[in-house]
């Protein structure tokens, strides 16, 4: 019997606290005196209301394990039988060991587990690997989790006027905490993946590794005309592998795409050929929440309705470095 694998569930952790936009630029000049910053631009360029903050305690590993608790609970699933954990956040606990250990144990999880990295795609291209491993035979049932404490990369001091528009995003991320379970299946699930990438492009955004930099804290910096032009190439290759898997937009009954700010947003709704009214807004309640946007999405769709088995669903990222992926599944 051929073997399938399936996104069985998809819950998410979203912190308690929350920070407005007007206290987030109202914080930036309290630390940047030297820097003018007009009332109210974060939402004007980015569609900004509040981001999601986590308390300073939690570490991504408390979130990720927030959001999996929730699941496991949700799916009846025992600790037991999960076969492989991956954790694919941006942020971690600690450079050694890989932050899924940490996770793992939390959980009572005694399976193997594996960081997995790759800017805001980390997700996705964990279920890419979920997929490859579940149909080669290798494992039956992969939990997929994922965190960000983004909001403390928040560059709130910045002393030279120039530097103020690769400061801004910092401003604009949010913290959350997410897991997906995937699981064999006899039926498709995942029908399809692929992904490409611009590795040229990544001076576009960076967050310095403080142990590569002497033990100094990087700063979290993007370009953002310099990150759009970095996708160059990408859509052509991202809606051509779309048709290579057999589906056309339209044929999506839900349609999920990473989401670091409201323009953006409607950018990459243009480049994968879908209406931005079919798009679950993420954005504006919780900022970038970086790899847990697409979680995100799909765990409000499960919420409201909007997202029920049998669907058709197409998850679109668009990521530093630059990457893009489609994943293609059938709930």
């Amino acid at each position: 019997m051929t073997v399938h694998s399936s996104i069985v569930h998809a819950t998410v952790h979203i912190p308690e606290g929350r920070q407005s936009v007007a206290a987030v630029e109202d914080r930036f000049r309290e630390g940047s005196p030297a820097v003018t910053l007009s009332r109210g631009v974060l939402q004007r360029m980015y569609g900004l209301a509040e981001r999601t903050v986590a308390p300073d305690h939690d570490q991504p590993s408390d979130l990720a394990v927030h959001a999996a608790r929730r699941l496991l609970a949700d799916t009846g699933t025992d600790p037991a039988d999960v076969d492989l954990l991956l954790y694919a956040g941006i942020l971690a606990d600690m450079e050694e060991p890989a932050t899924a250990h940490v996770v793992a144990d939390k959980l009572g999880l005694g399976c193997p587990v594996l960081d997995l990295k790759n800017a805001c795609n980390g997700v996705l291209n964990a279920l890419e690997v979920a997929d490859a491993f579940i149909r080669g035979g290798r494992y039956r049932r992969v939990l997929v989790t994922t965190a960000e404490v983004s909001t403390r990369e928040s560059r709130w001091e910045v002393d030279d006027p120039a530097d103020i528009l690769s400061a801004l995003p910092s401003l604009s991320t949010g913290d959350m905490g997410s897991a997906l379970l995937v699981e064999a299946s006899g039926r498709p699930g995942i029908v399809g993946s692929r992904f490409f990438a611009n590795s040229w492009g990544w001076r576009a955004a960076t967050l310095p590794n403080p142990y590569a930099q002497h033990r100094r804290l990087g700063h979290l910096r993007i370009d953002s005309q310099q990150l759009v032009d970095s996708f160059e190439g990408l859509p052509d290759k991202v809606r051509g592998a779309l048709k290579e898997i057999g589906v056309e937009s339209d044929d999506l009954d839900l349609v999920c795409v990473h989401q670091p700010s409201v323009p953006f947003t409607r950018v990459v709704c243009g480049w994968v050929g879908v209406d931005p009214a079919r798009i679950l807004a993420t954005f504006p309640a919780h900022g970038n929440v970086a790899t847990n946007t697409i979680p995100l999405q799909l765990a409000t769709a499960l919420g409201n309705g909007r997202l029920r088995r049998g669907d058709l669903v197409g998850m679109f990222g668009f990521a530093s470095g630059a990457s893009a992926g489609v994943v293609v599944c059938r709930w």
